[in-house]
């Protein structure tokens, strides 16, 4: 236990003003600076043995004189840096409450004033609210030696800004590995708590993150120094507070992340620290700045070692995505890893049904509460997952073969939600329209034409089985034919129709209006990128009598921009190499069943066979 004055040995003389010139002067060895104030204070190296010799005299109470010389600010100004450094020093050494004692003790004894007591009360305020100097005594010596040294720099905090500027070069990154600074900032993080030491592990974790950017004896040097595991720990303390620390734990797996990116050792390393709870853990952090960096470590693990896909859609891995697509809905994502992730696991791999059926409301939330869903609703999670896969596979449409399992998966989701209709109004926007419903039918659908383009894109063969084919099989193009027919037609075609109805009666108030904007013209864009090349659909569109329903496709419709186009294209693919079609649809023309003025920019007009007497289609291209 510590005292402040102890009696004196009988048999020991002491000098008060030789032991005070002793302990000015070691003092000084460490704190002499050009000017100090309790703001601006930066203590020097501590836990040195004269510095130890320094507070041990100050502590033994045989300097009661010396104590308040050094302690009164009263004094020779010459001496306020020594006294606002040993200050801090005594806080950083034995502790706040002990240099409050020790000013209570001297105010008692009358040695210093109450002006200079306040004044060094003022001083522990400014160490707690400003805590770096607190921090530097928790590091080992050796460490701050090493790093002080390499950066030429007086104080840690001044060391660390320095080599993360070091590091954002190739060159630079290359010399501290030489240096092997590498293994010296994973000792300073370990020697650092949070949230006590949250400015020092902040700048060590970006020097650490610069270190491992590109640098293959930094990354390799990061595995074999256990460096996941320290991380690994960091970021668990981060994240177990109330509030997670978003900007420690986007470091955290910032530094991981470049580390996964040298190869599969260093993936191997991380994955088996990390999967599966912990990277769970991370993935309900709530923050866009968590979001990419995580994806990006998971993408890179997966992208490098093909093996580790299948754990990560597994029982116990696809929690982990799915708290990622949450947290993405939650707070919007901002980088291309989420995609990339989400093109791996849903488009390249067999794992969008498992994802989306996690994604689903009904069982309880991740609190363990019940929800309300019915049995057959759809989460905005999963509204949000549909609309994120059709963006991904338009942009990679040359890119990607989807698998047939995921087709089917979409086609299902895109029956279920055809429910919709019963109950829907005329939509006033596109997508998305805020309703998850609406929404979900209108995502499966353009992700349904997107899928059926990919054979307009590659070329189809009536040879091969391709997906596009299994989608037929399973009856795409009847129901969307029956859509067709149940939807209230064209604007241009509904005035007609409706003037007719004024004169016969009848009218057509069970016709189903198109949920949002641009739902008829998705329709007719599904079945065109059918029609081509696949004779199969032509023919069973003209048995099922849609020749007329789709030339009615081709004209402009405010509900439904740019549908004449898509109308034309669909009948071009409808009529291309195939008589029968083109007959029918003449014989049409001139019975005056239909009037398509945009029929002469497929490059057909109408003509009497002279042989036959017969109508048919010329082509005049």
């Amino acid at each position: 236990m510590l005292t402040f004055y102890p009696e004196k040995q009988k048999n020991k003389k002491t000098n008060p003003d030789r032991d005070s010139q002793i302990f000015s002067s070691s003092a000084s060895l460490f704190f002499c600076s050009s000017s100090c104030s309790p703001r601006s204070r930066q203590p020097s190296l501590l836990k040195t043995s004269s510095l130890s010799h320094a507070l041990r005299l100050f502590s033994s109470g045989l300097l009661r004189k010396s104590q308040a010389f050094l302690l009164n600010p009263d004094r020779d100004d010459l001496l306020q840096p020594i006294r606002l450094e040993l200050g801090a020093s005594i806080c950083s050494y034995f502790g706040i409450k002990y240099y409050l004692l020790l000013l209570t003790r001297l105010l008692f004894y009358r040695q210093v004033s109450f002006r200079s007591c306040l004044f060094y009360v003022e001083l522990i305020f400014d160490l707690v609210m400003d805590d770096t100097a607190l921090q530097e005594c928790s590091v080992p010596e050796d460490v701050l030696q090493t790093l002080l040294s390499v950066s030429n720099s007086s104080t840690l905090v001044k060391s660390l800004e320095d080599l993360i500027q070091v590091c954002k070069t190739a060159d630079g990154r290359k010399d501290l590995a030489a240096k092997n600074v590498l293994p010296t900032v994973l000792q300073l993080i370990q020697s650092l708590s949070y949230p006590s030491d949250q400015h020092l592990l902040t700048l060590s974790l970006r020097l650490l993150r610069n270190l491992c950017a590109g640098e293959e004896a930094n990354q390799n040097s990061f595995v074999e120094q256990n460096g996941v595991a320290i991380i690994s720990n960091v970021l668990s303390s981060a994240n177990l507070s109330p509030e997670p620390d978003f900007g420690i734990i986007c470091v955290g797996l910032q530094v991981l992340a470049n580390a996964a990116l040298a190869g599969e050792r260093q993936q191997h390393a991380i994955w088996q620290q990390l999967f599966s709870e912990k990277f769970v853990a991370l993935a309900r952090v709530r923050s866009q700045k968590t979001c990419g960096p995580l994806c990006m470590i998971i993408y890179t693990c997966c992208d490098g070692t093909p093996e580790l896909v299948a754990p990560l859609c597994g029982e116990f891995g696809i929690t982990i995505v799915k708290e990622i697509v949450k947290t993405a809905a939650a707070v919007g994502f901002g980088e291309d890893w989420y995609k990339l992730l989400l093109s791996r696991i849903c488009l390249e791999e067999p794992f969008f049904r498992p994802l989306f059926s996690s994604l689903q409301c009904v069982g309880g939330n991740e609190n363990g509460e019940d929800t309300e869903c019915g049995e057959e609703s759809f989460s905005k999670e999963q509204e949000f997952l549909l609309e994120n896969v059709s963006e991904i596979l338009n942009e990679r449409l040359n890119e990607i073969t989807v698998p047939n399992d995921f087709a089917l998966c979409v086609y299902g989701i895109f029956k279920n939600s055809v429910r919709v209709l019963s109950y829907a109004t005329r939509g006033r926007s596109g997508l998305p329209t805020g309703s998850i419903e609406i929404d979900i039918l209108g995502y499966s659908l353009t992700i349904l034409r997107d899928i059926c383009a990919q054979g307009t894109l590659r070329g189809s063969t009536e040879n091969t089985m391709d997906v596009v084919d299994v989608l037929l099989s399973s009856g795409l193009i009847e129901l969307l034919l029956c859509l067709l027919r149940d939807l209230e037609p064209p604007a241009i075609i509904r005035k007609s129709i409706n003037q007719a109805e004024d004169q016969d009666g009848s009218n057509s108030s069970t016709l189903i209006p198109c949920p949002y904007k641009g739902f008829r013209r998705d329709i007719v864009g599904v079945i065109g990128n059918c029609l081509y090349g696949r004779k199969l659909v032509q023919d069973e569109i003209r048995r099922k009598d849609g020749l007329l329903l789709l030339l009615q496709q081709c004209v402009t419709d405010d509900d439904n921009p740019y549908l004449r186009e898509w109308g034309i294209w669909c009948v071009r693919n409808l009529l291309e190499r195939n008589q029968e079609n083109q007959q029918a649809v003449a014989e049409l023309e001139l019975q005056g069943s239909v009037d398509v003025p945009d029929l002469a920019r497929l490059g057909l007009r109408v003509e009497m066979n002279p042989e036959t007497g017969r109508p048919k289609l010329v082509n005049i291209s």
